[in-house]
């Protein structure tokens, strides 16, 4: 018999340690919570609750979205219109420069920037929620 045949150690030459036996480990969380299981069936499954739930979600998402877009549009959009009705801004100059170059040249990637972060703040936010609403 090979020195590396298998089995449970009873081919062992004398003098030889038997092997201690293989134990077996599981990854699996078997105290995991049994609402939190049946929460997460429901959520595959798509049943009418889960879909109120993700549907909720996903408005809360859309609505900050949609929002913070009539932020930006908004914002970027009053000053073309502010230059028109107002000539006299047009030839308003800070630091050499002239303010509507100025504010429409430099002032939108801040201004995109800062929407963006806020956006990805309140993404953030609605996912602690509806995270929090699935683990209940």
């Amino acid at each position: 018999m090979s020195k590396h045949s298998a089995g449970d150690g009873a081919g062992t030459q004398p003098g030889q340690a038997a092997r201690p036996r293989r134990k077996r480990v599981i990854l699996a969380d078997s105290a995991a919570p049994v609402t939190l299981l049946r929460t997460v069936d429901e959520l595959e499954e798509q049943t009418s609750w889960a879909e109120e739930v993700v549907s909720e979600f996903i408005r809360a998402q859309i609505r900050s979205a949609v929002l913070l877009a009539c932020l930006a549009i908004g914002v970027l959009g009053v000053l073309p219109a502010l230059f028109f009705l107002i000539p006299g801004l047009s030839q308003v100059s800070v630091a050499g420069m002239a303010l509507p170059w100025l504010l429409l040249g430099i002032l939108p990637f801040p201004l995109l920037f800062g929407i963006g972060y806020w956006y990805n703040v309140l993404a953030e936010e609605h996912e602690k929620a509806f995270v929090g609403m699935v683990e209940k």
